[in-house]
């Protein structure tokens, strides 16, 4: 059985930003709905060298019924791994040109010529963030604007246009909502939200490809490690390199997370839960492991890699800079050397799949360092609870980090 809500939405506002209509909006949405009052656009306005970013320039269009069926998952055993949901978002555009219709489209296989950009030179990005369901029905975000910033960047860095914030932002709230169903019950898990940016056009020779498609799926995931909240044992790799200077490890490129598989397989096949990866200049200082963000504990001084081109910026990692902050903590960017890791009272792990993971062991040249009598840390309890209370909608959001969608 279907509901009647049909998704039918025409959002053209090109050459209306000095009109003082008010803008189309998603029309399946009830009057006095939140998201339907938050899906206005800004007279936003900038180019890059690939594509102008436009945001007074955008049309949704989709006619999609919304299955209404409960979801038959076992939710108290979710895994981190693809379920197939119902609804996905794409848009188009041409190298050169801005982004300005998107749809929402039954979830499935896409189609792509075998020259496209991103299957032959690794034209591609993508992003992760997470939709959550209180208790009272509300749909939570977590700080969506920060992914579209961050993939903006990267666009600019592999040449490639991007959706515009507002943009990006509508894409992931639609894609929400038509998948609504398939949010776990509030404490049970949340919905992860990919956003990939790619070069879909054919090219042969090495350059920019000529058409880019933005596409948004959604999946209910649980923890991300099978260890959960427990303690995760990481090994440091001395030979094998995440990122350079001058690189790409800066960015949410595609490439970046294939160049860490062999360490890790390697890693997972000697019972380590995951790689934490050297710089390759003097091998002596951290960058991070295969998927998050790393922060050293000593006393009341938390510290963690400085950003410098090698490490991505985590929306986590930079979210629990400011509640460590806040809870009392000092916080360094800086520098830190393994001989820092291993002299640590307490180590974790940052990322938007992990949270907040605590380092049980780290293994260095064969040396095994355990912390905190393999229990989980104070300090990485403490930041989990505070990180998660705000991302559930459990304690007041004083910094303003929270989307509503209904």
């Amino acid at each position: 059985m279907e509901t009647a809500a049909v998704f039918s939405t025409a959002a053209t506002v090109a050459g209306r930003a000095n009109s003082g209509l008010r803008y189309p909006l998603l029309s399946f949405l009830p009057p006095n709905n939140k998201f339907r009052n938050q899906l206005r656009f800004t007279s936003l306005n900038s180019s890059t060298t690939y594509g102008n970013v436009n945001a007074r320039a955008i049309e949704v269009a989709s006619s999609l019924s919304v299955p209404s069926e409960t979801v038959d998952l076992n939710w108290d055993n979710l895994g981190f791994g693809l379920v197939h949901t119902d609804y996905m978002y794409t848009m188009k555009c041409s190298l050169g040109e801005s982004f300005t219709k998107g749809e929402l489209v039954p979830f499935g296989n896409i189609e792509i010529n075998p020259s496209a950009g991103v299957l032959n030179y690794g034209q591609g990005l993508f992003e992760g963030l997470k939709a959550y369901r209180k208790e009272d029905g509300n749909i939570l975000l977590f700080r969506p604007e920060e992914n579209a910033k961050r993939m903006m960047a990267g666009a600019e860095r592999m040449c490639m246009p991007s959706p515009s914030v507002d943009q990006f932002l509508q894409a992931v709230k639609a894609t929400v909502l038509a998948n609504e169903r398939w949010i776990p019950p509030p404490g049970k898990g949340s919905l992860y939200i990919r956003p990939l940016l790619m070069g879909s056009g054919s090219v042969l020779g090495l350059a920019p490809a000529p058409e880019y498609t933005f596409l948004v799926y959604v999946s209910p995931v649980g923890n991300y490690f099978k260890e959960g909240l427990s303690p995760i044992n990481l090994v440091v790799e001395t030979e094998m390199h995440r990122a350079t200077p001058g690189g790409t490890g800066g960015v949410k490129t595609i490439g970046n997370y294939a160049a860490v598989l062999k360490a890790q397989g390697a890693a997972k096949a000697k019972g380590y839960s995951d790689v934490l990866y050297l710089d390759s200049t003097h091998k002596k200082y951290l960058e991070e492991v295969s998927s998050c963000n790393i922060f050293v504990v000593k006393g009341n001084t938390i510290s963690t890699p400085d950003i410098k081109g090698t490490i991505l910026p985590g929306i986590t990692r930079k979210s629990i800079i400011d509640v460590a902050r806040d809870q009392g903590f000092e916080v360094f960017e800086k520098p830190v050397t393994v001989d820092e890791l291993l002299d640590a009272d307490e180590v974790f792990c940052t990322g938007t799949a992990v949270v907040v993971s605590p380092v049980g062991s780290i293994t260095y040249l064969g040396k095994r360092v355990t912390y905190g009598n393999t229990g989980v840390g104070l300090v990485s309890q403490q930041l989990y609870s505070g990180l998660t209370r705000l991302q559930m909608g459990l304690a007041d959001d004083k910094m303003g980090w929270i989307v509503e969608l209904k």
